[in-house]
């Protein structure tokens, strides 16, 4: 197949993104595939061999079979890149609107958990418009809080507020990025990540790994994408009955959001109860990053994984182009 792989994007994840996309790339060559490197420049232009590319509704893209987005954050993985390729009428990878849409932001995705009856930490919104002293809002919260925008990935503008006069400069700090900022109690689980593969209704889910990170700290920005700053522990060192509840409830958010394709699952697990955090939908895919790993831990080789992803996309894009609108 021919595959265009758009990496870069608007997002302060660009360069995440432009890592992603060269590792994608090159597990669809080792599996056989012509790859069509597209730049999406942080000014919003598209490029492809050095020259600026013109898009045109319904003629499809750049001759290509199917679309690999690997864009992440706002302009990438939160539904405007899918429409754009809905209205190119071309094969693509991933979720579609609705679903990257929803778990884009954390707190429609936790509200639609809620409703599905899926344990989560306890959260609350802020909004910038909302009450002038949020405070009493979020007391059932309890301390430590983590405060973080709403629609932002790769733990860009989260604080861990330790105290409530540390609240405002969290909040400032997350309404730097977002209009909407999530605010969440503190688990002191382990925090463990599930990569799914699949279509919505039959989604398949791998083993679990721990996160455990390597200096002093939390999961931020630098532990994720800098050498050094995490190990992936396989399998998770949680019970039996955990590693069932968590590889269970991952397959039915996955369904409950509409996702398709893929997603990284990620919980908190404290003993035998598993909460989940949220579905990532268009997860990294840079050598450190967890989603490929999982899967060639479980037994699935990554020439082998994008390629069933580009598969699942085609025949998505065949079932829905057969449905009358």
């Amino acid at each position: 197949m021919r595959v265009a792989v758009l990496g870069g994007g608007r997002s302060s994840e660009h360069e995440v993104s432009l890592t992603s996309a060269a590792t994608v790339a090159q597990g669809l060559r080792d599996a056989g595939h012509d790859v069509l490197a597209v730049t999406l420049e942080r000014d919003g232009t598209w490029w492809h061999d050095g020259e600026q590319l013109a898009l045109h509704p319904g003629q499809g893209f750049l001759d290509a079979d199917v679309v690999f987005p690997i864009l992440h954050g706002p302009f990438g993985e939160d539904g405007t890149v899918q429409g754009l390729l809905e209205l190119l009428d071309v094969p693509y990878v991933g979720s579609g609107v609705m679903a990257s849409a929803v778990c884009m932001d954390k707190v429609v995705f936790k509200d639609l958990m809620a409703q599905a009856g899926i344990p989560q930490v306890a959260y609350a919104l802020v909004e910038r418009a909302g009450p002038a002293d949020p405070r009493p809002s979020l007391e059932h919260l309890g301390y430590p809080q983590w405060v973080k925008p709403a629609r932002l990935g790769s733990s860009v503008g989260i604080v861990r507020v330790e105290r409530p006069e540390d609240l405002d400069a969290a909040l400032d700090e997350a309404f730097s990025h977002d209009d909407r900022v999530i605010v969440e109690a503190n688990s002191t689980g382990s925090e463990i990540e599930s990569s799914v593969l699949g279509d919505t209704h039959a989604p398949k889910v791998s083993q679990p790994g721990e996160i455990v990170l390597l200096r002093d700290g939390w999961y931020d920005y630098e532990a994720k994408y800098s050498e050094g700053g995490m190990r992936l522990q396989f399998p998770a060192r949680i019970s039996p009955t955990a590693v069932e509840t968590l590889r269970a409830t991952a397959a039915r958010a996955f369904t409950a959001a509409g996702c398709c394709g893929l997603a990284r699952a990620d919980f908190f697990v404290e003993g035998e109860t598993v909460l989940l955090n949220e579905l990532n939908t268009l997860p990294g895919q840079t050598p450190t990053s967890v989603y490929g790993v999982l899967w060639e831990n479980s037994g699935l080789p990554y020439p082998d994984l994008v390629d069933e992803l580009c598969r699942i996309a085609v025949a998505r894009f065949e079932r829905e182009r057969a449905l009358r609108h």
